[in-house]
């Protein structure tokens, strides 16, 4: 038995999970499920948003201990299936841990839709939202221009590692800015339907689910963590969008909305 290895396959599992936005205690059971699987004696890993623990015994009563840190963090729920997947098969099947790594490898590298089918989805959900909260035609228009914008711009600075809150900071500054240059020159009328619209492609609603959903099973720690984490990221989009509206109002004054 190769235990290192086989800690090495589950934090790899785990690590997937996490930066893909998945909960603590999802990460967790999947961790302890393929330890088990391949005949560790006992297995304990501990998870928050930011980091890995992974402690187990193996037949011969030697404790091994693996850490990892999480820097990069982001939504892609089609992995965390996969990986999920993955460590149920493992259970029934008993997989080599070679074909394991190399699914797992797969499934971190693959890459399932293009920046630019991101940017025109993107563009349809900013769209649309800006019609489900009362927006008309023309509004839908410029908030289709304000997401394809806001996704370019993030898959940009996502690719220099630039600090999140900034990234939203810049998000929320930006849709402001082009829905009150909209509506000034006439191309759209609502100012606050459009930036509305726009910025729900930035609300972090997986990161309050998580939240909530930790905190249920728990894990006040995680919980608390992913709590802060979407107070923070409303922070930016408000302090980006507050930014620019009070310079509109200060050099151009009147109404913008």
């Amino acid at each position: 038995m190769d235990t290192n290895r086989i800690l090495y396959i589950a934090a790899f599992a785990g690590e997937i999970m996490l930066q893909s936005g998945a909960e603590t205690y999802r990460v967790e059971e999947t961790i302890l499920r393929i330890c088990i699987s391949y005949g560790l004696k006992n297995a304990d890993s501990f998870v928050i948003p930011t980091g890995i623990i992974i402690s187990v015994t193996d037949t011969h009563g030697n404790i091994t201990s693996k850490v990892i840190r999480v820097n990069m963090r982001t939504v892609d729920l089609d992995k965390i299936s996969q990986v999920n997947d993955l460590s149920r098969k493992i259970c029934t099947e008993q997989l080599t841990l070679d074909s394991v790594e190399k699914s797992l490898t797969h499934i971190l590298n693959n890459n399932k839709y293009s920046n630019k089918t991101l940017i025109i989805a993107s563009s349809i959900a900013s769209g649309f939202f800006t019609l489900l909260f009362g927006g008309n035609f023309k509004d839908f228009l410029v908030s289709l221009f304000i997401g394809a914008t806001i996704k370019f711009i993030s898959i940009i600075l996502s690719k220099i590692e630039t600090n999140t809150f900034f990234i939203n900071a810049i998000g929320g500054a930006t849709s402001s800015f082009i829905a009150l240059l909209s509506t000034s020159l006439g191309i759209g009328n609502n100012t606050d339907k459009i930036v509305i619209g726009s910025l729900m492609l930035l609300v972090p609603g997986l990161a309050i689910t998580n939240a909530i959903r930790d905190t249920i099973a728990g894990d006040l720690v995680a919980g608390s963590a992913r709590a802060i984490e979407a107070f923070l990221v409303a922070i930016a989009i408000a302090v980006g969008s507050g930014i620019i509206f009070t310079l509109w109002i200060k050099y151009f004054g009147g109404s913008f909305i």
